[in-house]
């Protein structure tokens, strides 16, 4: 089973964004196919299910909507930015959790 600790967890997403925005989606399936083959079942289905919880989504749309009316400070920027990041990540893991479902 593959494990790691919340900051290599971190460096992970990071590492993976990256791969995504520099050299595509190829590199990015290759880079996270050790994840998937590592997943059950059951830990496939809870990523699926995964959803941001009440106070993650209230801070997520209220950056959107400062962020439409083009009122973001810089740390809200960057901040946003990084929600963005992390969301892009978590729907390319449940895309290949999703895949793993299908095959079983």
């Amino acid at each position: 089973m593959w494990a790691c600790s919340p900051r290599d967890f971190a460096a992970f997403v990071r590492l993976g964004y990256t791969l995504v925005m520099d050299r595509g989606n190829a590199v990015l399936d290759s880079f996270l196919e050790p994840v998937r083959e590592s997943l059950t079942p059951e830990q496939a289905r809870r990523l699926v299910e995964f959803e941001a919880d009440q106070a993650t989504q209230v801070l997520v749309n209220e950056l959107a909507r400062k962020a439409n009316e083009g009122t973001l400070t810089e740390a809200e920027r960057a901040e946003y930015e990084g929600i963005i990041e992390a969301g892009d990540l978590i729907a390319i893991l449940q895309a290949k959790a999703r895949d793993i479902l299908a095959e079983r």
